[in-house]
């Protein structure tokens, strides 16, 4: 009986862990290119040392017309704009405000189409993911680019490369965005 018991009181305490706030919603990904991403962008967790390294808020929070969002995006403009596509230099870090503070979430690599096309035959892939061609014009205003998207450091079950996560809200913004 004790044996059962104790077992029992395991799978509780596995099982509220996995539910809490630092569980599977939060888990990030094994991916190569995520670790990659965790690493080169942990210092900015704090968007203020986002802003000093040159990145600047673009547009407001964005949501997916069919459930979950992608976040606010901080956009490095020299990035966007220098053709080239670096896995420790990504063009956007992405957002979401929560608790009155933003929270890293994830990033986003951003080449222009035009540019990266007058030098290369292939759309850009990195570290094996293949980045997809948003046609302009666009919500956003710009021209056609190619982007790809890395859940780093919020889990996305729809996958880590993935342009929305159900599991990141703009309901936050503005108001708690406004820091």
């Amino acid at each position: 009986m004790k044996t059962s018991s104790r077992v029992l009181i395991g799978l509780s305490a596995v099982f509220l862990a996995s539910c809490s706030s630092g569980g599977m919603h939060h888990e990030a990904s094994s991916a190569p290119l995520a670790q990659e991403v965790r690493r080169a962008t942990d210092r900015y967790q704090d968007v203020s040392a986002a802003t000093a390294a040159g990145y600047a808020l673009f547009l407001g929070c964005v949501s997916s017309p069919t459930g979950g969002a992608m976040g606010i995006h901080y956009v490095n403009g020299e990035l966007v704009g220098d053709g080239k596509i670096d896995a420790a230099r990504p063009e956007a870090l992405i957002y979401e405000p929560k608790g009155g503070k933003l929270e890293l979430v994830g990033v986003e690599y951003i080449v222009i189409a035009a540019a990266w096309d007058a030098a290369n035959k292939t759309p850009p892939t990195l570290m094996g993911q293949l980045f997809h061609l948003n046609s302009a014009p666009n919500r956003y205003g710009i021209p056609a680019f190619y982007a790809l998207h890395v859940w780093a450091w919020r889990h996305n079950p729809q996958g880590t490369f993935v342009d929305y996560n159900p599991h990141v809200s703009c309901d936050g913004y503005p108001t708690e965005a406004a820091r």
